[in-house]
Parts: structure tokens; sequence; C-alpha cells
């Protein structure tokens, strides 16, 4: 049975991964051209170039009839400093991709922030200062009184959980921190950002709906003990629902502020923040879904926090928080080279315990596989992607035809772009974007199967392999 023709089915970028043009048209540094540059790491200062092949990239997006089109705005390229000063040359550049979108009769689903914060407020402890979740009210503002006239879904936030937990406690992301309260600190101000969002576009009387967009983790236990149970309790809450149960209830998790309250300092809760919280609840849920987690009970050892960025197939990450939980992998499934476990099943059981217990619109807002790809004349055959996506959408559907109510669905990503600190090398895109000066634009086979799935209205998927171990890329196997 095809999805409503309303379903939204497209691919999905972020500007600081795939804009380039970092410092044209009075655009400022943001935190990660400035950390980048200053550690001389990789960074995405051309990326994918999407900047100067906007109108391509439509088109394309067009020509594999995609009917709506996920990207994020920049707040360095539309507000210029401290005070609010608005860059007009970047609120035309989001006017170009939003008419070239209607024109193409694809529907803009616009993410107000993806992670690239303007310097001018890192500067002052970027997340961990509550003057930049007041600052993004005026920035969100902004956004929708020049765009909103033409784009109806709106997500505040990206993934609130990752880049914060990468930034300000695993360490690897910019500020390169490892600071638990600071963590805790940037987590409150970015939930009460993304609600100063909500409020801001209830009161502007905007159309359509607004959301948040959350790195979804399914959390299982290894088996039916207490024990077992409470990990997965203490994981959920992790992974989850200080972000999910703060957007869709209003209220952060009462046992997670409870046991951080033994050890940390909570006075950045204060009464009139949440009380902003409380009264500024999502329309929907976007999930992004790469990976399910297995977890049991903390015996011993201290919290440990690593992730997969070299991208050698065989290394895994480690997550244990003390006296919580600890990750543990299942020994059947198959993972990516930088260590995410493939496990479609996950997604069904995720969406269907997300809806029962949130009962708002859910879009998968991002699933794909990234992998090492050379891109040449020729498209890429990349089974192993078709394979990932296509059990994935059968997950998806048959979570729809148990009464999960979906609405889109989005593959990260359209085209090649920068894949933060792995760079360029970990590719996921439709469209491969080739390493030379012309960045040339060069369709891949899953290009052309994702058309004939929307075509569809996916009713050219096969639901009868997902349960099985997935296809995973040559150098997974």
């Amino acid at each position: 049975m095809a999805v409503d023709k309303g379903f939204l089915w497209g691919g999905a970028t972020a500007s600081y991964q795939c804009e380039g043009a970092w410092d044209a048209d009075g655009k400022v540094p943001s935190n990660w051209d400035w950390w980048l540059h200053e550690r001389e790491l990789p960074n995405a200062d051309v990326a994918s170039d999407h900047y100067h092949h906007v109108l391509e990239d439509i088109a394309l997006a067009k020509e594999g009839g995609h009917t709506a089109y996920r990207f994020s705005l920049s707040w360095p390229r539309i507000i210029k400093d401290r005070e609010g000063t608005v860059n007009e040359a970047g609120i035309a550049f989001y006017n170009k991709i939003i008419d070239a979108c209607a024109e193409a009769g694809i529907e803009p689903f616009v993410t107000v922030f993806h992670w690239d914060l303007p310097m001018y407020w890192e500067e002052l402890g970027g997340w961990t200062n509550t003057q930049t979740a007041l600052a993004f009210e005026h920035y969100a503002r902004v956004c929708y009184e020049a765009f909103g006239d033409r784009v109806r879904s709106w997500v505040t936030i990206n993934e609130p959980k990752w880049f914060t937990s990468r930034g300000y406690l695993v360490g690897d992301y910019p500020p390169f921190h490892q600071n638990a309260q600071e963590y805790i600190q940037a987590g409150f101000n970015i939930m009460l950002a993304s609600a100063l969002g909500v409020k801001a576009f209830r009161e502007g009387g905007f159309e359509g709906s607004i959301g948040i967009v959350h790195s979804y983790t399914p959390v299982y236990g290894i088996d039916d003990t207490i024990e077992s149970q409470i990990a997965v309790r203490y994981a959920d809450n992790f992974n989850n629902n200080w972000v999910l149960d703060t957007a869709v209830f209003g209220e952060f998790p009462i046992d997670l502020v409870t046991e951080l309250s033994r050890t940390y300092d909570l006075s950045c809760m204060k009464p009139e923040y949440l009380r902003i919280i409380k009264a500024n609840t999502v329309d929907f849920l976007g999930l992004n879904y790469y990976s399910s987690t297995d977890v049991k009970a903390w015996t011993e050892g201290e919290t440990t926090l690593r992730f997969n960025t070299s991208g050698k197939g065989g290394e895994r990450g480690k997550i244990m928080v003390k006296g919580w939980f600890e990750q543990v992998y299942n020994p059947h499934h198959k993972f990516t080279d930088w260590g995410m476990e493939i496990y479609p099943e996950g997604l069904y059981h995720g969406l269907k315990k997300a809806f029962d217990k949130y009962h708002v619109p859910l879009y998968i807002s991002e699933n794909g596989i990234g992998c090492y790809e050379d891109i040449v004349d020729e498209p890429v055959h990349d089974d192993y992607r078709i394979s990932f996506l296509q059990d994935h959408i059968a997950a998806m559907l048959d979570a729809m035809d148990d009464g999960v109510d979906m609405r889109g669905y989005f593959v990260w990503s359209l085209f090649d772009l920068y894949s933060w600190i792995s760079g360029m090398e970990k590719r996921y895109g439709l469209i491969g974007v080739a390493d030379d000066e012309e960045h040339r634009r060069v369709p891949k086979d899953s290009f052309t199967w994702f058309k004939r799935v929307i075509e569809t209205g996916g009713d050219c998927i096969d639901r009868s392999q997902y349960k099985d171990e997935p296809v995973a890329s040559p150098e997974s196997a």
C-alpha cells in the first residue's frame, strides 16, 4: 500500500556541511570555522560548494522526483553581530534556495540551527551561556519573517544531544571540552532556545508547523532483568528523553533531574525559563536514525565516551556512564566503517515506541549510510546504500501499517558533503560530488532507485528482507 500523496520524500543537508563560501557576502565566522582553522583540521571552507551550485542541486532534486528538501539556515550568514544586525546578502541566498524549491514543486523543510554557531557567541561561552539561547529567539524571528510566507515546515534545532555531547562531554567537536557541568548547562540552554524559537513562531502567527530534530537512539536491554531495565531507563534518559520529553511535554525527566542534582549545579534551570519551556512545545518530531543501542547494567569502570572517527572498519566506539549503564554490541549485527550498527528493526520498534509515547506526527529527518567512494564520470554502483535504505524504508512502512503517524522520509544526504570531523571522505549522498575544481555532480545508482521509491509511494519496497542481515558496504563486510 502506497503512502499518502502528501507524504514528503527528499534529501537533507546542513549549511556548514555543504555551502562552502565560508566568508562570502558578509558571512561572519562560525565556531566551526574558527576552531577548525585554529587546530588546522579538515574544514568545510568549500565543502560541496552548494552556495554556487544551488540551482543545479535543486534541479537534480526535481529530476530525482523529490517532493521536499530539508536544509538548514546559517546563523552567522544571517546575523552579523551580537546586536542582531541582519545580513541582507544571507537572506538573499536563502530566498534563492526557497524560490528555486517553489519553482521545482519541492517543499522547503527548514532547520533554523544545525550546529554552526556564530563565533561572536562562542567567544562568550557558546551554549553554556544563557545569552546565546536568548539571542536565538531574535535570530529565529528574523528567519520566520523573511521566509515564513513560503516555508510551512520548520525545525528549531537539529540534534541537541549530538553536538552538545560531542562538544562539551566527549570533546571531539568544537569547543573540544570534556566537562559534564558544561554539557548540562549547554543542553538546558539548547532546549530553552528551542522553546523560544517555538514561542517566536507562535507569536508571529506564521502558518505551518514547527518541531525539533533529534538524533534518535532507541535503547534495548540485553535481557528482562530488573537491572537491565534500570540501565535502559538511564540510557534512554541519556540518549533520548531529555530532548524528546522536554520538546513534547515541556518538562525534563524528573528522575534525570533528581539524579543530576546530586552531583551538579542545576541553577541554570531558572523557574522563568522552565515556564517558557513548558508553554512552548513542538508540533512534530524529526527523528534522525542511524543506529540503535543495546545496554547492560553498569558493573565497574569510569565513564567512557568514545566514537570511531577514523573510518577504519572493525573499530567500535565505547559508551559507558558510571553508575548508569554500559553499551554492548550484538555480535550478529554488521557495522559501517565508522562503527555504526546496521539494524533496521531497531527503527521499526523505535518508531512505534516514540509514537506510542508522544502521539505527535513523526518524520524520519535523516537516514543513510556513510562510505568511502570515488566519484568519477560514471555513477557509483552503491548497491550497499540501496540495500540499507530499502531495509529502513521497509521498517518505516511497517510501522505506518501499525498506526504510526509518519509524515516524511529524508535521506541523508541529497549529495556528498562534509561529514564534520570525518571530512569529505565519509560520503552519504545520493549524488556524488567530485573532488575537482568544478565540484561536478554525479548521480549514483541510489539516486535513480530512490526516484522509483518516490514514484511508487514506497510500493516498490521489498519488506520481506529487512529483518535479515542487510548488505553492508564492501569495506564493512
